[in-house]
């Protein structure tokens, strides 16, 4: 009983990062693309500046705009709750959640910046012999990109991992169901019990670790 309290956190911290990986990964290329693409600098600017507020929003601010957002009176709440039959707030689908939209901005100024170096020349070549958008964006963009989508993908889940202020405020801190690695440090601690919250600080601190080899690697090529 003692070990799956302890393994717990890991497990839901990893299959917090999975499922929000694939969202961030597929959904920070498809976003940077779309707005690579608009023509006006000051509605392209807007919009930049909307998707990576969050990067410097408190996270306490985050998880009351995710309650407010999904909460049990808002249209995406009800619409949730009619589809899937419960809502997310509190709920195990939470953590993901949040640690999407924490995750996300990173990965979207990563792909912004490297997206906007590559040569206008390859794309135009591609479309003369009639390539389509979405051949442009996986067989020239992104494989040019590949430093910038990696250094992304490896700092938004790390960000991911490391949400604690949004996940407690929308999530909770619930036992086997809400409870990330963060989480789990701060109750360890609260209830005196450091060598468990060691053990959830040396994964979080291997994950870290990988993460800025993979950032290194891939900044210095």
């Amino acid at each position: 009983m003692t070990e799956n309290i302890i393994l717990s956190p890991i497990v839901i911290s990893l299959f917090t990062l999975i499922i929000s990986g694939f969202f961030v990964f597929f959904g920070g290329i498809f976003v940077a693309f779309v707005v690579g693409k608009i023509k006006s600098p000051r509605i392209r600017n807007l919009t930049d500046a909307l998707i990576t507020l969050g990067m410097v929003l408190p996270p306490t601010v985050m998880g009351f705009f995710l309650l407010v957002i999904f909460g049990p009176d808002s249209l995406p709440g009800k619409f949730f709750f009619r589809i899937f039959g419960f809502n997310p707030a509190f709920s195990a689908v939470a953590p993901i959640i949040t640690a999407f939209f924490a995750a996300f901005p990173l990965m979207y100024r990563s792909l912004r910046a490297g997206f906007s170096q590559v040569d206008s020349c390859l794309i135009d070549a591609a479309r003369v012999v009639g390539e389509t958008e979405t051949g442009i964006l996986w067989k020239i963009i992104v494989p040019t990109c590949k430093n910038s989508v990696i250094a992304g993908i490896s700092l938004a889940m790390m960000r991911a991992l490391g949400e604690y202020g949004a996940t407690a405020m929308f999530a909770g801190n619930i036992i086997g169901k809400t409870r990330t690695l963060p989480l789990a440090v701060y109750s360890a601690v609260m209830s005196g019990d450091f060598k468990v919250a060691g053990i959830y600080v040396l994964v979080i601190l291997s994950f870290a670790l990988i993460s800025t080899l993979l950032v290194g690697r891939e900044s210095y090529k």
